[in-house]
Formats: C-alpha cells, structure tokens, sequence
C-alpha cells in the first residue's frame, strides 16, 4: 500500500490531473473543429468553382491548400484566408467580459479554450513572398472542452458573450463563419496609403521591389484598422 502523500503534494497532483485532462479534451475538440474546417474549405472551393461562369482566368477561382496540421489556405480571387490553429489551450483575460457570465461562473473549466485564427492577406503578398506585407486578423474562434464556443471577429454572429455555453459548435456554425470571413475579406480592399507615407523610399527599398516586389503593402496601411465589430458584451 503506498503511502500517504503529504497535503500540498496530494493537491499538486489533484490540479495536475484535472487540469491536464480538461486540457486534452479542449485541445481535442479544437483539432476535431479544425478538421472540419478543412472540409468545408475544400467542399466550397469544389462547390463554388463548378458555379461560376465559364472561365479559364484562375485568378477567378477558389483554390483550397492544406498547410500542415494546424493550417489552411483558401484563396479568392486576390485574397487568401489563413486559418491557423494554435496547439496550446488558453484562458480569457482577466478583463474579458466572458467572467461576467453565469457559464463560466458555474464552472471555470468551462472558460479554458482552444483559438483558431483567421487571418486575411494579399494573395500577390505569398506568391511573390513580399516577408514585410500585413495581414489582418478578421476573426477568432473559441472552443471549449464540451464544443461551445465564442466568435470573435468582424460581422459574425454568435458573438455576444452572452451566447456563450448556450449552442455547441456544428457545421452549420462553422460555414457561417467562414463565409462571413470571406464576404468580409473581398468588402475590405486595398486603399492607397496615404502620400506622406510612401514620399520617400531608400535605395534598398527600390532594389528589393525590382528584384522581387517585396516594398511593404496591406489594404489598410498607412489607415487605422479599427477593433470595431469585434465582440459584444
């Protein structure tokens, strides 16, 4: 029979073991919805594509690219989404305003999340490898150990803090969100920086743009990119 632990050593165990278990369970619920992500990509780009008027223009058409375990690209026209699922499970901030509600109150597992970004860029930025481009975050996905979930990102629904813990994330949801992203992304285009901004370039500038047209662009630079529309209370 082995022998009693000491209390603290006892209670480090008990955290341990809690923790890392609903840990493992959220992390699997995130890969199980990523997986499903991929699906849908690569059915839209399928579906779409076989929609769209007669063409042989490919700058035109969708194309899905898996990149790896926590990764995808999907590509419209002159703009990529990359949804990138991160390996570690996080917590909301102490502000965040999902500790306002009675989910997490009753629970504080429950506030243990998987994040899957999505992020917009300039096609032309990964083909011609331009390092210095931006991308956007235009959405963020919160799973937790159960499949509840919490968006966060520009036009989504099912973004109130008050939803959360109330509808468990199917594919339904999912194609929503993507969609929403896309929608987005093509409404959200490439202005023309401001001419103070861009007066002046250096010598390395003009030569890195010759040899590969690497000199820095984003839709938005040089403009504020707002947090508006983010998330609700």
């Amino acid at each position: 029979m082995a022998p009693d632990l000491p209390s603290r050593q006892q209670e480090i165990l008990d955290v341990l073991n809690k923790k890392s278990h609903v840990k493992l369970n959220v992390f699997n619920q995130t890969m199980e919805v990523f997986n499903q992500i991929k699906e849908i990509l690569n059915e839209m780009s399928n579906d779409l594509n076989d929609l769209l008027d007669n063409t042989n223009d490919r700058r035109v058409r969708l194309e899905y690219r898996d990149r790896g375990k926590f990764e995808a690209e999907f590509k419209f026209a002159d703009d990529v989404l990359i949804f990138s699922m991160h390996s570690d499970v996080f917590q909301f901030d102490r502000d965040h305003h999902v500790w306002k509600s009675d989910f997490v109150k009753q629970d504080i597992n429950n506030s243990y999340c998987g994040v899957i970004s999505i992020y917009n860029f300039l096609y032309d930025s990964l083909k011609y490898n331009r390092e210095q481009d931006l991308g956007y975050l235009v959405g963020r996905i919160f799973i937790n150990k159960d499949k509840y979930f919490l968006v966060e990102g520009k036009r989504q629904k099912n973004k109130a803090v008050s939803t959360f813990g109330k509808k468990q994330l199917g594919r339904e949801e999912l194609l929503s969100i993507i969609e929403t992203a896309v929608l987005y992304s093509m409404s959200f285009d490439l202005l023309v920086p401001p001419f103070d901004l861009v007066k002046m370039a250096s010598v390395e500038q003009m030569n890195d743009k010759i040899e590969s047209a690497k000199l820095q662009t984003g839709k938005r630079m040089g403009y504020k990119y707002n947090s508006d529309d983010v998330l609700e209370d």
